[in-house]
């Protein structure tokens, strides 16, 4: 089956050319990498020549959306598989790829697949705790009968490194052309539906952490909130509270345990404004246009769309 990988970007840096430097050594390499790159005057043009593989597409900041530019590069895509990443999504080996669409390869019920995310050095004890919450060891496959027993992780998905089966991906109507976050599960809940299982491919390992501040949190689970109340479709019936508190209370004893006690404190704090921007932008409507946008991480998405 072949393959190609879509990138979109905003001001790469020597990250990224690392993350082209290993693509372009892969055991099963692309036929192409595809970069959406946002800002034409951000982009270096030795990159192209340095990695033959790499095809960029300019757009401007107007253009770009989470949703919307992801489906027009999907559109563009005349390969059997199709990767996503993120330009700081580094791959951990020379087999990222071949391990990542191995169960597409194996099994034509699966849509789509997703790698497990490492934290990258010098991350914080609590996010690297949440990565290995969030990607354990274990691979698992789950359909759509799963969602009442797993909810909302039945159809987690992560466009930071995951892999997409062109025909599925057609047939669960392909992304939003509009969203401000989570165009990734959106497509994943429609993939499910479409009868195709998500699979977790956990020895397909990418180097991916944030070490966000807590203004930072606010700001993106705001964001995690909009694109909730906008996909009922998707997210409707679906309590993800339950998870977020779990990891809470699972990262506490965690610190403990570890002698690193004097977290807490940070941790909390980190927590109460994830749920608070979560809360507020589930209720985002409810609220005046200028708490909106100071409350928005993407808030051209708002500007355009809402206001």
């Amino acid at each position: 089956m072949t393959v190609e990988v879509i990138i979109p970007t905003y001001r790469p840096g020597k990250e990224f050319r690392e993350v082209l430097f290993r693509l372009s050594r892969q055991s099963v390499l692309p036929r192409r990498i595809h970069v959406i790159n946002t800002g034409e005057e951000y982009w270096d043009p030795s990159w192209e020549k340095e990695f033959p593989l790499v095809e960029v597409t300019h757009i401007s900041r107007e253009e770009f959306d989470h949703g919307g530019t992801r489906r027009a590069a999907a559109a563009e895509c005349g390969e059997d598989l199709f990767v996503l990443m993120t330009q700081d999504a580094v791959p951990c080996r020379r087999d990222l790829l071949e391990t990542l669409i191995a169960p597409l390869c194996r099994d034509e019920r699966i849509g789509a697949a997703y790698a497990r995310q490492r934290p990258k050095k010098g991350s914080s004890p609590i996010e690297r705790y949440t990565r290995e919450f969030n990607y354990p060891k274990e691979p698992h496959v789950r359909f759509a009968e799963d969602i009442d027993r797993y909810g909302i992780k039945t159809f987690y998905c992560s466009n930071v490194c995951a892999a997409y089966r062109k025909s599925s991906y057609i047939a669960a109507g392909g992304f939003p052309e509009k969203a401000i976050f989570n165009e990734d599960m959106i497509i994943a809940r429609s993939i499910l539906n479409a009868g195709f299982g998500i699979a977790y491919a956990a020895d397909a390992e990418v180097y991916h952490s944030h070490d966000y501040s807590p203004a930072e949190q606010f700001h993106r689970n705001f964001d995690i909130g909009v694109s909730h109340a906008e996909n009922p479709e998707t997210f409707g019936g679906i309590h993800s509270e339950g998870e977020g508190i779990k990891l809470v209370g699972m990262t506490a004893e965690h610190l403990l345990s570890s002698g690193r006690w004097y977290l807490l404190p940070h941790l909390f704090v980190m927590s109460g404004c994830k749920y608070v921007g979560y809360l507020l932008g589930k209720n985002y409507t409810k609220l005046p246009a200028p708490v909106v946008r100071f409350c928005a991480m993407n808030k051209y998405y708002l500007n355009l769309s809402h206001f």
